[in-house]
């Protein structure tokens, strides 16, 4: 096909100074388009323009907030006199455990996410519709489609995009304009926090860019309202796949018992549906009037009951949250009845305590958790069930949607559901049980005309609610998502009144009780869709898609080419991906996936490097097994105590404590063997007694799990020969064999004397972190701090997994040279992250040079200074004065609070 030209069109791009943004700015540039580059870094956004100007190309810049969207297309109509094609790819990460997350950093991801894709196409809606053509691109997320540890705040955006690019997809039709919805994967600012650098260098925005000029282009494929993960040369399209569901008598045998008894059918996907517009395509009346004509439910046994348990309710005055208050009430559980209508909630607690229930009315809004949570616990001592109910309506075309009528809906659903999850918490987390049921919309996963800040919304909530599942499956929380249809106040005001009477939200109730009760033990982070009697699951199917070769140049042309292999469902490659690390794994495969003819080049060696030599590219090119690493709490307790943690610290010494954890530096451990597995024997002259362990760089690319099955693989990343010995640097990647995550990267340095002369590279290059200087200012230590090591340290410590007798045996200690055993350098390193974990919190990363040895039984001292997010350190000995750790620092997570000493 002839090249897609985008000659006369002018492109906004949002968060374009690196990463994503600036390929997407490069590349509309190169094929004529005027380009604003919009970065709240406005130096950065000069860059990318300078590049397009020197280039021939036409480019301005605008630094606003995309929350201020008129400023942002402003500045095209300004320059260029028009928009035909926007792309809200702006974006930023406060990444957070939810149970120390912050309000403000919740609040700031949906700001830059859903507030500013809002405002930034709320501004140029008009000129499509005027025009008869435009397209909006939003930035999802794998973490918006799966949920993602540490990122409830941002899957709670990213999912929010996706229903809200269906939602301008429908209102968008009949005008000419056209939303796309991308989740794509690739390195940038933000992604570099997170990733390891050789998964980076695969993942190139150059591998995005060309998708999004191909869906953009006017003569592009029909792509509106439609998903697509792109990554690494890989697309697929992705989509809702709805269970046949169960349907049950609409009568009073309809109990969570009756639910539990048939949920194997609920959660069948024999025979599934693909549904586009749901009030279309379900045929809602002919369900319920076959529910209507079943016969009785049969019932599990034991009965599904509530007993002891206490159960709080937002938006409960009325409506779905009343049935449910009753249901609960009747099968003895305790109720707390939450409404900003006092009237409704005392109503709702009266009719309880007629009958002879518990209940009490706390009256606030649903953003107040706090106030709710503690008339919980005043009235009943405590909280074990919460349903995020509450919501509004604030119904309006996208065209005529006030940014008034934006932030009132996403306050009560989206934060007020936040907010009284954040409450319940500690408490559930504390008690190691909890259940939570948030409430999605049919609106929010398949998007709605006229309802965009509601699909929006509840769509965001269907992302924070599948990190939380994530997050509290260890605690024994379990949390699902419910899209229920049922005639409320709300639905009043958009169904006929015979819909309204006939959907009753008591043929709601009885799913929300099977799913948060004891009863329910493993279902968690799910979706159902309810109404009328019937209940199916829906989760994601992801079409098999097509990996372009990474190792040519991708175009709009390959992908318009493949298109109708990225979108193929019915080919038998269709995959469902649950996480988000399934999700990836499928894109890192692509990653080998190069043209015929290619694969033997020096580019195709990981690591490789024009000073090489011959010697070292062939030893580069070796691929040592992965080696696998099954571990307990008790290896963890083991490894703690190896490095000092003691007795009185629970939290790292007893499987039991709350805050049972990994000291950091655990990381080093998993990837030892893998370590040790490299050859070094292609060194000329090569002696193992000649090999020394230089330096140690530590990265921790999530939390660590207490117990797991992992892998690692070990590669050599560069080699340096110093003429009269050889440096080796070698990178060990540990993954979660399961899912495929990255937890911990190594790189480990040694120094082989006599082992040099080989040619090619003398002088290493700079790694960041993994080889800063880390020279310790000129002033006093912001904080120093001692202890003593035991004499069976290094007997204690061998048991995490170095067993090299120079630590235990003294004839082994005295061929190297030492007098006794002596303690390893790893120890070492692991006592002195401690004490950096004690002095400052939580870091991310951590370097050390091994500046001499330490005796077990001898005093380790570190001094430490606090510069900016770096910690520099040095550890000596106190008894001989001697620096053993030095170039030494640890990177401080962000908002890492000081650990309990």
């Amino acid at each position: 096909m002839s090249p897609l030209s985008f000659s006369g069109h002018t492109v906004v791009i949002t968060g374009a100074g690196g990463g994503l943004g600036k390929a997407y700015s490069l590349a509309y540039a190169a094929r004529g388009a005027n380009v604003v580059v919009n970065d709240f870094n406005k130096d950065a956004a000069q860059a990318v323009v300078d590049e397009i100007t020197k280039a021939g190309g036409k480019a301005v810049v605008n630094n606003s907030s995309v929350t201020d969207g008129e400023a942002v297309i402003k500045t095209a109509l300004d320059a260029f006199g028009g928009v035909t094609i926007l792309i809200n790819n702006a974006g930023i990460l406060r990444d957070k455990g939810f149970k120390n997350m912050s309000d403000a950093e919740f609040d700031a991801v949906q700001a830059v996410h859903l507030k500013g894709a809002f405002s930034c196409t709320k501004a140029v809606w008009p000129l499509f519709r005027k025009q008869k053509f435009g397209r909006v691109v939003n930035t999802a997320s794998a973490a918006g489609l799966y949920g993602n540890f540490g990122q409830a705040n941002y899957s709670a955006a990213k999912s929010g995009l996706i229903a809200y690019t269906k939602t301008l997809a429908r209102e968008g039709a009949k005008y000419g304009v056209s939303a796309i919805c991308i989740a794509p994967m690739a390195a940038s600012k933000m992604t570099e926090t997170i990733m390891p650098p050789e998964m980076l260098a695969n993942l190139k925005p150059s591998f995005v860019s060309p998708f999004v000029l191909a869906v953009t282009h006017p003569d592009g494929p029909q792509a509106s309202g439609k998903v697509f993960e792109v990554g690494a040369g890989y697309v697929a399209e992705i989509r809702w796949e709805r269970s046949k569901g169960a349907v049950f008598k609409t009568d009073a045998s309809f109990t969570p018992s009756a639910v539990k008894e048939k949920w194997s059918e609920i959660t069948d996907f024999t025979n599934p549906d693909y549904i586009v517009d749901f009030a279309k395509e379900f045929d809602a009346v002919g369900t319920l009037k076959k529910a209507m004509s079943l016969p009785t439910n049969p019932q599990a046994s034991p009965e599904v009951r509530f007993d002891g348990k206490t159960v709080i309710i937002t938006g409960a005055g009325a409506g779905l949250g009343r049935a449910y208050a009753l249901m609960y009430a009747k099968l003895g559980a305790n109720v707390v009845i939450n409404d900003v209508s006092e009237k409704g909630a005392s109503a709702v607690v009266e009719e309880i305590t007629k009958t002879g229930g518990k209940a009490t009315a706390v009256a606030c809004s649903a953003e107040d958790g706090e106030t709710i949570v503690k008339a919980a616990l005043e009235k009943f001592g405590g909280v074990h069930i919460l349903v995020a109910n509450a919501g509004i309506l604030r119904d309006k075309s996208f065209a005529a949607m006030t940014e008034q009528e934006w932030d009132a809906v996403m306050a009560v659903h989206l934060r007020g559901t936040y907010k009284c999850c954040k409450a319940v918490w500690p408490i559930f987390q504390k008690q190691k049980y909890g259940r939570i049921v948030t409430t999605c919309s049919q609106v929010g996963i398949y998007g709605n005309f006229g309802q965009a800040n509601y699909s929006t919304a509840k769509a965001a909530i269907l992302g924070l609610s599948r990190t939380l599942a994530i997050e509290g499956r260890k605690y024994g929380i379990l949390v699902n998502i419910i899209a229920p249809s049922a005639g409320t106040a709300m639905t009043s005001t958009i169904w006929p009144p015979e819909m309204v009477d006939a959907f009753k939200p008591d043929y709601i109730a009885p799913i929300v009780g099977y799913l948060s009760s004891e009863a329910n033990e493993e279902t968690t982070g799910s979706l159902f869709e309810i109404m009328g009697g019937w209940a199916a699951q829906t989760r994601w199917q992801r079409a098999g898609g097509h990996g372009f070769p990474v190792n040519k140049e991708l175009t709009p042309e390959d992908v318009v080419a493949k298109w109708g292999i990225i979108t193929n469902f019915n080919d038998g490659r269709a995959t469902y991906p649950t996480s988000t690390q399934e999700a990836i794994q499928q894109i890192v495969d692509n990653f080998s996936n190069t043209a015929e003819g290619d694969s033997g080049s020096s580019e195709d060696i990981p690591y490789a490097d024009p000073e090489d030599s011959e010697l070292v590219l062939k030893a580069k090119k070796e691929v040592t097994e992965k080696v696998d690493y099954t571990y307990t709490e008790r290896d963890v307790i083991l490894y703690n105590l190896g490095v000092g943690a003691t007795e009185q610290e629970l939290h790292w010494t007893y499987e039991g404590d709350e805050n049972f954890s990994a000291l950091p530096t655990f990381g080093v451990i998993p990837q030892f063997l893998a370590s040790g597995s490299l050859s070094m024997d292609w060194l000329p002259n090569w002696n193992p007694a000649k090999l020394v362990h230089g330096e140690q760089y530590l990265q921790i690319r999530g939390p660590i799990p207490t117990s797991g099955e992992l892998v690692s693989e070990a590669r050599i990343l560069e080699v340096l020969d110093k003429g009269k010995a050889a440096a080796v640097t070698s990178i060990i990647e540990t993954k979660d064999k399961k899912t495929g995550a990255v937890l911990f990267d190594n790189t480990s340095t040694v120094f082989v004397r006599g082992c040099g002369g080989f040619g090619g590279k003398r002088n290493g290059k700079d790694r960041g972190p993994a080889t800063a200087p880390n020279v310790p200012p000129k002033r006093a230590p912001d904080a120093t701090l001692e202890e003593k090591t035991l004499p069976t340290q290094a007997a204690l410590y061998r048991l995490s997994g170095d067993l090299n007798p120079l630590h235990m045996v003294p004839e082994f200690a005295a061929i190297g040279g030492f007098d006794k055993p002596v303690l390893h350098g790893l120890c070492t390193m692991g006592i002195s992250g401690k004490h950096v974990l004690k002095s400052f919190g939580q870091f991310k990363d951590i370097k050390v040079r091994f500046a001499g040895v330490v005796f077990p039984g001898e005093t380790l001292v570190t001094e430490m200074w606090k510069e900016g997010d770096k910690v520099i350190f040095v550890t000596k000995v106190k008894e001989r004065g001697t620096t053993v750790l030095s170039a030494a620092a640890a990177t401080l997570a962000e908002g890492s609070t000081k650990a309990k000493l």
